[in-house]
């Protein structure tokens, strides 16, 4: 693979939303912003795909270059999804987005604490693009691409 090749590679973005309507929301928000999409409908199988269960024999894990996630799912939260990400010495750099409908600042700032890059409310709208956009610049400078 040529370096022309490397530049032209898009950001792979992980959503996470137990809502398939959301979902495929953010999916198309997403591409919306010349990015590769990948979903999951819960904070498990975003661990799965992330290969943060620690599970030997697992297949490889999915290199993506930011975490989007729904804050409100059953069983695991957005929160507790960001917190496994950011104790993963592998994954720790890697933005993690939290959105939600809940506009509670006591929530924000719990998780922007644990490491949130950003909290967005639901629905997202034309300006947070912007803002997923250059914390995806942001990464790639991080990791040198």
């Amino acid at each position: 693979m040529d370096s022309s090749s490397i530049n032209k590679e898009k950001l792979h973005v992980l959503a996470v939303d137990d809502s398939e309507v959301e979902r495929a929301f953010m999916e198309k928000f997403l591409k919306n912003c010349d990015c590769q999409v990948t979903t999951a409908e819960n904070g498990a199988r975003a661990m799965e795909y992330l290969s943060l269960e620690n599970e030997p024999g697992k297949s490889k894990k999915l290199k993506v270059n930011m975490i989007i996630t729904d804050h409100s799912m059953p069983e695991m939260t957005g929160y507790e999804l960001l917190k496994k990400v950011k104790e993963s010495s592998t994954m720790k750099d890697i933005p993690v987005v939290i959105v939600s409908s809940d506009n509670i600042p006591t929530l924000i700032k719990k998780c922007l604490e644990e490491g949130a890059k950003e909290f967005m409310l639901k629905p997202l709208q034309q300006s947070d693009k912007q803002k997923l956009r250059s914390h995806l610049k942001e990464f790639q400078q991080l990791i040198g691409k």
